[in-house]
C-alpha cells in the first residue's frame, strides 16, 4: 500500500524536476544508492524491474526506506503489465513507470491511487495515456526524439507534463536544453547512477552528481521564467 497520496508524488516529481532511476541486485548497494540520491536532494527515486526476483530486492529496499529515509518516495520502473504492477504496489511502490503505455496498468494504478508514468513516443500515445488519468508522461526513448519534440508537442498541448528518459546527459548544456524545451522533469539512469562509481563504492560522487543536476535544473527554470 502506497504511503504517499497520488498528488503528493506527482507534485514532488514536478517540483524537484529530477527522477533518478537505477537497478542493482544487491539490496545493500541499492540502499546506499537511494541514500546518495536523497542526500543529493532527489527525494523521488525509481527502482527498475530487471531480472528474476527483482521485486524481492525492492521489497527489502522499501521496508528499509520507510524506517531510515521516510521522506523518500520509492517507485518501480520497467513495468509493462498489470500483474507486475500489482506485485510492486503490494511491495510498497508509490508510483509505477513503464517503457510503454498499457491501459490495463493504468487501471490497476488508478484503482490503488498510485501514479502511472508510461513511456510514449507520439502525440497520440501521449493523449491516450492522459485520457486514462496519467499526469506525467515519460517520453521514451528521449535521445531519439530530442528536446525539439517536447517543444513541438507542448505547442498544441501545453497542459501535458512530459519527462524525457533515455539519453539525458549530465552536462549543463544538455540538461538546460531539455528544461528550456518545456520538459516537466528529467528521468536519468546510468548517466547519473554511474556503474563505475557504484562498483567503486563512491556514493559520495553520485550524491554530488545528483546535486549538480538539480542545481542546473533550478537554474534553467529560473532563467526560463
Amino acid at each position: 500500500m502506497p504511503r504517499f497520496l497520488k498528488h503528493e508524488v506527482v507534485g514532488k516529481i514536478l517540483d524537484i524536476g529530477l527522477l533518478p532511476v537505477f537497478y542493482n541486485d544487491d539490496a545493500k548497494v541499492a540502499k546506499r544508492i537511494v541514500q546518495a540520491c536523497a542526500d543529493g536532494g532527489a527525494m523521488v527515486i525509481e527502482f527498475t524491474n530487471r531480472g528474476d526476483f527483482a521485486y524481492e530486492v525492492f521489497s527489502e529496499l522499501s521496508k528499509w526506506s520507510q524506517k531510515e529515509v521516510p521522506d523518500v518516495i520509492l517507485g518501480a520502473g520497467t513495468i509493462i503489465e498489470p500483474a507486475t504492477a500489482g506485485i510492486y504496489i503490494n511491495s510498497g511502490a508509490n508510483f509505477i513507470v513503464g517503457p510503454v503505455f498499457n491501459p490495463d496498468v493504468a487501471k490497476i494504478c488508478n484503482r490503488r491511487k498510485v501514479p502511472y508514468i508510461p513511456g510514449c513516443m507520439t502525440p497520440s500515445e501521449i493523449s491516450h495515456a492522459e485520457e486514462t488519468g496519467v499526469d506525467i508522461v515519460k517520453v521514451f526513448p528521449g535521445k531519439t526524439v530530442g528536446p525539439s519534440f517536447i517543444k513541438a508537442v507542448l505547442g498544441p498541448c501545453p497542459w501535458s507534463k512530459l519527462m524525457p528518459s533515455g539519453g539525458v546527459e549530465i552536462t549543463q548544456e544538455n540538461i538546460s536544453g531539455w528544461i528550456k524545451s518545456g520538459s516537466a522533469a528529467l528521468n536519468i539512469g546510468s548517466n547519473l547512477i554511474k556503474k563505475d562509481l557504484v562498483k567503486a563504492g563512491d556514493f559520495n560522487s553520485i550524491k554530488k552528481l545528483v546535486k549538480q543536476c538539480m542545481e542546473w535544473i533550478k537554474e534553467e527554470r529560473g532563467a526560463s521564467h
